[in-house]
């Protein structure tokens, strides 16, 4: 009988299902998260009762006349359509009309969104009542100063205005800060020269889950700056259900949101898996997020292991302003170097030494094709699977492929077919944290 592994897809635009089917004879080692069960509606609004360190927010409120709630975007798998109704209910109650109630969604430099995309993420009916804007880090801000280390602080003008900044999000795995989540929300409303200064003035930029850092302590004292006092933080496991909720004061709750995290998701590295299939649902609303959130396990496979990625990709490509996959403008590489030679000139000698370390095996190859010898081995690219959206043919180190029987094929003929095959896959591989020594990779993108 066939081995079967059903895995959540399509994130915030149906949140299917894919089935992978493997050879019964084949070792399919299946690493899930350790999550409680989803949470109830009174759960939601139990956490919204019994904030950490502050009283509820319909107390928090009174006297407020322009309060505005930053929400994490469509990347991100938080499900705010779940909250945001027993949130402003709780502003009514303190006697604000729900359509003074601004909700800002942070995008940060990932690009403007429709209004039927924002309804998505905080539901149609908060949409429907409330005032509702997607932040553009380009136009309508504010300058409100520098942080004790010199970062500017340019915020949208909406945040700066309000009386009242609210933050709801989620604690994910995330490459500069250790996690996401708390101050990180702050991010997601600020100017360019802002996200540009924090993340090339901090070194750390290589995926550890160490939260004791420059950029936090950075991004808490701007979130501080910024007036966003409270928030809301929301676990959800592999299928993108909420599994744990906490309001409150996010600097004193934050250690602990990050530890059940760092155990609840907790998975070992693919060792010597012949294959190592990363699924990267519940973030896989573009190539651009499914390949930054969820290619570490791929990373730190052995280097002929069969690498697959299944991504949904129901926007398809997807865009990154800062740190751009596909749509990279003209001279970027020269322009990051630039950037870190300005914020951290110690790292430029290592950044240029990685990049002629990558490039070495390319040129000896193509010497040696030039006098004649053998073409140089070439590792297979990274199968990418699953995708519903508009994807271009050709993707840097990734080549997508039809159907899963498709995959099957390409893993025999790069593993041979003499021996059944050892198989690592990872459920939610963006919401992981694999136990590694020391994070040696960079991927690039917030």
């Amino acid at each position: 009988m066939a081995k079967t592994v059903s895995l959540g897809t399509a994130a915030w635009y149906g949140d299917g299902e894919m089935t992978l089917t493997f050879p019964r004879e084949w070792e399919v080692l299946v690493h899930h998260p350790r999550t409680p069960p989803p949470l109830r509606a009174s759960d939601i609004v139990a956490a919204l009762e019994a904030p950490v360190g502050q009283p509820p927010l319909r107390e928090v409120a009174r006297g407020c006349s322009h309060p505005v709630v930053i929400v994490d975007d469509l990347t991100r798998p938080t499900p705010a359509n779940l909250v945001m109704p027993h949130l402003v209910r709780q502003l009514t109650d303190a006697g604000i009309d729900r359509r003074r109630v601004t909700i800002v969604v942070g995008t940060g430099s990932h690009g403007p969104l429709p209004m039927a995309t924002m309804a998505r993420k905080i539901g149609e009916e908060t949409a429907a009542s409330c005032r509702v804007i997607g932040h553009d880090y380009r136009r309508d801000l504010v300058r409100i100063g520098r942080t004790s280390i010199g970062t500017p602080v340019i915020v949208n003008r909406e945040i700066a205005r309000s009386d009242l900044v609210i933050g709801v999000g989620g604690i994910y795995p995330q490459h500069s800060t250790g996690f996401g989540g708390g101050s990180k929300l702050a991010l997601g409303v600020l100017g360019k020269a802002s996200i540009v200064a924090l993340h090339y003035r901090h070194a750390g930029m290589a995926g550890s889950h160490r939260t004791n850092n420059s950029f936090r302590r950075d991004l808490d004292e701007i979130a501080m700056m910024v007036g966003m006092r409270t928030a809301v933080s929301i676990h959800v496991d592999e299928r993108r259900r909420p599994v744990r909720i906490v309001s409150g004061d996010h600097v004193r709750y934050y250690a602990d949101a990050v530890a059940f995290s760092l155990d609840a998701f907790a998975a070992p590295p693919p060792g010597e898996a012949d294959m190592v299939i990363s699924n990267t649902y519940p973030m896989d609303v573009s190539l651009t997020f499914a390949r930054s959130k969820g290619i570490i396990p791929l990373l730190n496979s052995r280097p002929t292991a069969t690498k697959v990625m299944v991504a949904g990709c129901p926007e398809g490509v997807g865009h990154h302003g800062l740190f751009p996959f596909m749509d990279a403008p003209r001279f970027q590489r020269q322009r990051a170097l630039f950037r870190t030679a300005v914020w951290r000139p110690r790292e430029v000698p290592r950044k240029v030494a990685r990049k002629i370390q990558a490039t070495l095996p390319y040129v000896s190859g193509r010497l040696g094709m030039a006098i004649g010898g053998p073409a140089p081995d070439r590792l297979p690219p990274i199968w990418l699977v699953g995708a519903t959206g508009p994807l271009p043919i050709r993707i840097p180190g990734m080549q997508a492929l039809g159907s899963w029987d498709r995959v099957l094929a390409r893993a025999l003929e790069e593993q041979g077919e003499g021996r059944p095959l050892s198989v690592a896959v990872y459920v939610c591989a963006p919401l992981q944290t694999i136990d590694l020594p020391e994070q040696t990779v960079h991927v690039s993108g917030d």
